[in-house]
């Protein structure tokens, strides 16, 4: 590109030649005038030793700025308060299996029947899940016009990509939508966008397009999060924390999205998570609205906080990175889920808390906490219960949405923290409890006003961050 293609069409411009060093050059006085809240009134032309005349603008720069006008620059940028969440959005594909029938279902839709004993090992992995039904976006006649995705031999990689390259965003946006509609205020309003997943990686990510599917504002500040792994959404709240906290006014979208398309084959004797994860995944996704300072529960821009974000964590377990961990290959994703993995979770997650709680000065039994943890299975809820001494009711939100929907990776916190909303809502207007839990138990779990949400992932990952009721 010529030197002259890089400058505004109407500037005038000089090269001075030869070129000099940088520390023989000399630069022009450059002056900035600020009027009352730090606005750029006026700048004035300059001259350059070397050239005629160099006008790039009508605004020059003075820097470092005078004692008395840099103060202007340093407004008020933080929050007052803490974050929030103000709005919960959750959405599932329309395919939904029941636990019951799906041994049959996938044996069948994989061309496996032969394969008996496989066959009878899965019935057994699936009773012991406490999964009622879970939801999928693929079906029998996608798997069947994509014949590749059953053989691991097979390269399969870019096929599963291009399906996921749009059911993902869609999930999310149904997710988001739900969300901004509960907030109550106009899409464009949200000033940040943070978006998980590992079921498609894409440059421009998944991310812009969600963004286009909501209407969000051209000048959302969005990130990315890839391949997080089942604590991605703790861990994006985390961040939308941080975000909410440290700029004034912000409203940040966390929306998550998975479907197991990624890693679905056909059932192998040698790998057993072609077995476990079949019977464990599916595929949801949610969505959360966070701002720090809520405008008042009147009115039509009202904002009602749910949960206060009170502080939070993330503890690498050592020793552990071989537990859990995801291997991105030509024939989709190819998990290692070895047998400790629960134990591993168990023996250490309370050292995790002590280190993330402790040290706000809160002192007592963890059962005078309500409990929003992510439910990556029924053996995990069980280590986790059984380490902290929890009563039966603490982990009761996490199991109703494990029995709902199975995992759905790192969207599964978001759907927990959804139904815990709603048993307090519940509790609050004296409605009865559905989905066969007693209401004693119930409201022993939700008359506590502070919580801890755990989050669980590769790594060995653990998210927490201890939460307050508002009432709402």
């Amino acid at each position: 590109m010529a030197p002259a293609a890089l400058f505004a069409a109407n500037a005038i411009r000089c090269l001075p030649s030869p070129p000099r060093p940088l520390s023989q050059r000399h630069s022009p006085p450059r002056r900035l005038h600020l009027a009352a809240g730090g606005n750029v009134v006026s700048v004035g032309a300059s001259r350059t030793k070397g050239c005629n005349a160099v006008k790039l603008s009508t605004a020059s720069w003075e820097l470092p700025l005078p004692a008395s006008q840099e103060s202007l620059l340093r407004l008020p940028r933080r929050a007052d308060g803490l974050a929030n969440v103000l709005a919960i959005g959750t959405a599932n594909p329309p395919n939904c299996v029941l636990q019951e029938e799906y041994p049959d279902w996938f044996f069948r839709v994989t061309q496996s029947d032969h394969l008996t004993h496989l066959k009878a090992k899965m019935k057994r992995i699936c009773g012991k899940t406490e999964i009622k039904k879970r939801y999928f976006h693929y079906d029998e006649a996608l798997i069947r016009s994509n014949p590749e995705f059953l053989d691991s031999t097979l390269p399969s990689l870019s096929a599963r990509q291009a399906i996921t390259a749009t059911a993902v965003p869609e999930l999310a946006a149904a997710a988001g939508a739900k969300a901004i509609a509960e907030w109550g205020r106009p899409p464009s309003d949200i000033t940040h966008l943070i978006f998980c997943t590992y079921s498609c990686t894409h440059m421009p990510g998944a991310d812009v397009r969600l963004a286009s599917l909501l209407g969000l504002s051209p000048s959302v500040q969005r990130t990315m999060l890839y391949f997080t792994g089942c604590n991605s959404g703790a861990a994006a709240l985390r961040l939308a924390k941080d975000v909410a906290e440290n700029n004034r006014g912000a409203r940040v979208l966390v929306a998550c999205a998975e479907t197991s398309l990624i890693f679905f084959r056909a059932p192998d004797n040698a790998r057993a998570d072609t077995l476990v994860f079949p019977a464990l995944f599916g595929d949801g996704a949610g969505a959360v609205v966070v701002g720090s300072d809520p405008a008042g529960t009147t009115g039509t821009d009202a904002e009602r906080p749910i949960f206060e974000l009170v502080s939070s964590a993330q503890s690498t377990i050592p020793g552990s990175d071989h537990v859990a961990s995801t291997t991105l290959a030509e024939c989709g994703f190819v998990y290692d889920l070895p047998r400790q993995q629960p134990s591993f979770v168990a023996d250490n997650i309370e050292y995790c808390l002590v280190d993330a709680i402790w040290p706000l000065g809160l002192r007592g039994d963890w059962n005078d906490l309500f409990w929003v943890v992510h439910p990556g299975g029924r053996a995990v809820l069980d280590g986790i219960q059984g380490a902290l001494k929890l009563d039966e009711s603490k982990l009761s939100a996490s199991r109703r949405v494990l029995s709902e929907y199975g995992n759905m990776s790192g969207a599964t916190i978001i759907f927990v923290l959804d139904e815990m909303r709603r048993r307090c809502q519940r509790r609050k207007g004296g409605d009865q409890q559905d989905g066969g839990e007693s209401e004693m138990m119930v409201e022993k779990e939700e008359e506590c006003e502070w919580g801890a949400m755990v989050g669980l992932g590769p790594g060995l990952t653990v998210e927490t961050m201890l939460l307050r009721a508002t009432g709402n």
